[in-house]
């Protein structure tokens, strides 16, 4: 291991560290400073399997089994940093590659070596105000073992899957394509390609640095080391925290500003939860790391409809679940949420679209509808029986965007 500048952060923020402690961004020079250089020889493949590193976009795969995955290919691939973040309320990958671009630039240098990549790609939102600094990041690194180019992804809420977003760099279409193959086989121009988020490969970084034993040092077993977390609703201190994976919900949320309702775990596609301050914040529930606090003002079941409407807005028009599905919850939401008898035509068409999509995306829809029906029953029941909620339903704290229009703005 090289000598470092900064001791290993053994406590508090770990990809945060270099910003707590200097307030400000880091460049190469800063960055350098605080970390040191990489190590020379990593056996990284095998370190992130000892450090039990799961990949921190949503899914949180092994990282270990994917990295040998893509090295195994027969021919060189590609390294892809996802850093689009098509959620529309989450903001932690913004944050991190705000703070510590190289720490991400670390982790696809270490990627690219570890898997025999011939070049990598970071990708953002189209039109990101970050695009100046990261071009600028990228162009002061010397000695990275591949060329790191950046790439500019349209805003559709599935953009952001890894199959969109190999699709997009082959073809300029951000639309998911059916799987198999998987990217790991064949990615970028018919590659084996590593897909990882950016703050998957930012812990590469610092786990290159520190060792399994460190990443391990907070967490769980299962699941070792910190998220970063977006917080929003009605808390105290809305914005993107840094905290053990397993943590309780109670306190990754922190105080809130009124009474609350319910806290919606895991983005756009995760599930309404009645915030008992002892549950864990493990992979299974936590999925994109993304918390928000919904006003015991606000009607959930409203709330709700709104965020099925903008996913079945988002649909990228190429199976039937997604396409008509999607669109016939929405109108039933929206109907019930009116006072009109459909729950049962509802609750039908719930288990006709779940696992029948192309992706996952009519899935988180489904998953998020089926979990305000029994977290928000009180609701239902008024709704069903024909007491609509008119002006209560309308702020639940946190924006919900209109769709972008069907069929438009995958390229």
């Amino acid at each position: 291991m090289t000598d470092l500048v900064g001791a290993p952060p053994s406590h508090g923020p770990r990809l945060f560290a270099g910003w707590a402690a200097t307030g400000r961004p880091a460049d190469l020079a800063a960055h350098l400073n605080r970390y040191g250089p990489l190590p020379a020889h990593v056996a990284l493949i095998d370190l992130a399997r000892s450090a039990g590193l799961r990949g921190r976009g949503g899914a949180w795969f092994p990282t270990g089994t994917k990295l040998a995955a893509v090295a195994a290919g027969k021919r060189k691939g590609s390294v892809v940093a996802n850093g689009v973040e098509s959620e529309p309320v989450s903001d932690k990958d913004h944050a991190l590659l705000t703070v510590a671009p190289h720490l991400v630039l670390d982790g696809m240098a270490l990627a690219a070596n570890a898997v025999g990549a011939r070049d990598a790609v970071l990708c953002v939102p189209r039109g990101d105000v970050l695009v100046p600094s990261l071009l600028a990041a990228i162009a002061s690194r010397t000695g990275d073992p591949v060329p790191i180019r950046l790439a500019e992804v349209p805003h559709r809420y599935v953009a952001s899957e890894e199959s969109a977003l190999v699709n997009f760099l082959n073809t300029g279409m951000a639309r998911p394509t059916e799987r198999p193959p998987l990217p790991f086989e064949r990615g970028v121009r018919g590659r084996p390609t590593l897909v990882d988020n950016v703050e998957t490969l930012a812990d590469l970084a610092l786990l290159a640095r520190y060792g399994a034993d460190w990443f391990r040092s907070v967490g769980t077993a299962a699941a070792p080391g910190t998220a970063l977390c977006t917080v929003g609703g009605a808390v105290a201190r809305p914005g993107v925290r840094e905290f053990p994976v397993g943590a309780s919900l109670r306190s990754a949320l922190g105080e809130f500003t009124e009474p609350v309702a319910a806290v919606l775990v895991g983005g756009f596609g995760g599930i309404w939860v009645g915030q008992p301050a002892d549950l864990a914040l493990a992979p299974d529930l936590l999925g994109v790391a993304l918390l928000l606090a919904l006003p015991a003002r606000a009607c959930g079941l409203a709330t709700t409809a709104r965020i099925v409407r903008y996913l079945a807005g988002e649909s990228a028009m190429q199976c039937g679940p997604c396409m008509f599905g999607l669109a016939a919850v929405s109108q039933d939401l929206d109907a019930l949420v009116s006072g009109q008898p459909v729950l049962d035509r509802l609750r039908q068409r719930l288990g006709v679209v779940n696992g029948r999509g192309a992706c996952a995306h009519p899935d988180g829809a489904v998953r998020l509808a089926a979990s305000a029906l029994s977290v928000f029953a009180d609701d239902v029941r008024s709704h069903a029986a024909g007491r609509p909620c008119f002006g209560v339903r309308v702020d639940p704290g946190f924006p919900i965007p209109a769709a972008t229009g069907l069929g438009v703005g995958w390229r």
